[in-house]
């Protein structure tokens, strides 16, 4: 039987009443919202007379306050089966937990924006790494997500200092698209440092949070983000990030929901440096340095992806023959037919038509005494 309006209501109403009162990543109230629906364990913790943490903040929801918040903050909630819902996130539902996050896919998200979680999703790379980046990293991941995005590739990042807003200002640069994951509600953007920078991306694209409005950020809830950093991005690439660190707990997510892992090496003297070099070493990353290597493992199988350009020389193209007359010429001075025959171990028929090609390539030119010379710069 289809369920009727009013039942979709009271799911919706049920759902958002129990994501605004639950800390992000509780696994076993997911598995008894999945077991019995959102209406049946949002009434039960009313009703009940455990004295828990969770009834009280069941008992203290108010529906009109979050409504009035919700709207005052230009937010909407998305629950699972709503247009925009993004397929990735299903995927926490049979992801492991990891460290202190239980996991589990989310009961609603939050969202504040003019995008469509749903399409801007459909091709996405999750950008993460140290808030205390160098400058060296800093550089590097801009032009990482300028090159993703300007392929139509959404760069998804958690918002703080560091590589994450590195992360969204080289989409923006682009003028691609990038959302931020926050840790807390959605009403105050963190840290409030990057404020422009953030309140940009809710203007042109998305801000997205597990968490309600009136939620601070936590340690928990920063551990929760990430693994919908991970689960919002078709692969992860991690910049800079030292052996503790977010970004390596974001891998681990990563890696629970067999997404790709990629990274970008560093150098071995610095901290900053030893995560992403650590993850190549053990082979838990693909090695990255360009956008073209992120977008070749984003590639479907079978589907060609760009690949990074190759420098070319003024002697690509040339014959074996026609390289050895060029590399008989003396750095400055010109030299005959014949000198230049001998040293290249050719004979001077076939010197005379290496070296018109030569002088078609710019390469060398005649003297006004019949000789040879180098052009130094060559066209």
């Amino acid at each position: 039987m289809t369920p009727s309006a009013g039942d979709e209501t009271l799911t919706r109403a049920a759902t958002l009443a129990l994501a605004s009162v639950v800390e992000p990543g509780s696994g076993q109230l997911l598995t008894q919202v999945r077991d019995y629906g959102p209406v049946e364990v949002w009434s039960f913790l009313l009703r009940t007379s455990a004295d828990s943490a969770l009834a009280e903040r069941a008992r203290r929801y108010r529906p009109a306050v979050m409504q009035r918040d919700m709207h005052r903050h230009g937010l909407r909630f998305l629950v699972p089966g709503d247009p925009e819902w993004p397929a990735g996130v299903d995927d926490l539902a049979w992801s492991g937990p990891v460290g202190d996050v239980t996991g589990g896919a989310p009961l609603g998200l939050w969202v504040a924006g003019p995008g469509n979680l749903r399409d801007l999703t459909t091709r996405s790379v999750a950008m993460v790494g140290s808030r205390s980046s160098t400058a060296t990293g800093d550089v590097v991941t801009v032009d990482l997500s300028a090159g993703v995005a300007e392929r139509g590739v959404t760069v998804v990042s958690g918002g703080a200092y560091g590589i994450d807003a590195a992360a969204h200002r080289g989409a923006l640069s682009t003028d691609g698209a990038t959302i931020a994951v926050m840790a807390g509600g959605l009403d105050e953007v963190y840290p409030s440092g990057n404020a422009p920078l953030l309140e940009r991306v809710r203007d042109e694209f998305l801000l997205v949070s597990e968490n309600p409005p009136n939620q601070r950020p936590s340690r928990v809830r920063f551990l929760a983000r990430n693994r919908l950093i991970a689960a919002l991005g078709q692969a992860t690439v991690v910049v800079e990030a030292q052996v503790r660190s977010g970004a390596r707990n974001t891998v681990a997510w990563a890696h629970s929901l067999q997404r790709q892992v990629l990274a970008v090496p560093g150098a071995v003297t610095s901290s900053q440096s030893e995560t992403p070099n650590q993850l190549i070493r053990e082979g838990e990353a693909t090695l990255v340095t360009c956008a073209a290597h992120i977008l070749e493992a984003l590639a479907p199988l079978g589907d060609p992806a760009p690949r990074p350009e190759t420098p070319t020389l003024p002697i690509d193209g040339l014959s074996p023959g026609q390289k050895a007359v060029h590399e008989a010429f003396p750095a400055r001075s010109a030299r005959s037919v014949d000198e230049l025959a001998y040293d290249a171990r050719v004979n001077v028929r076939e010197c005379m038509a290496a070296l018109t090609v030569l002088e078609m390539r710019g390469l060398a030119l005649p003297t006004d005494d019949g000789r040879w010379r180098l052009v130094r710069k060559p066209r």
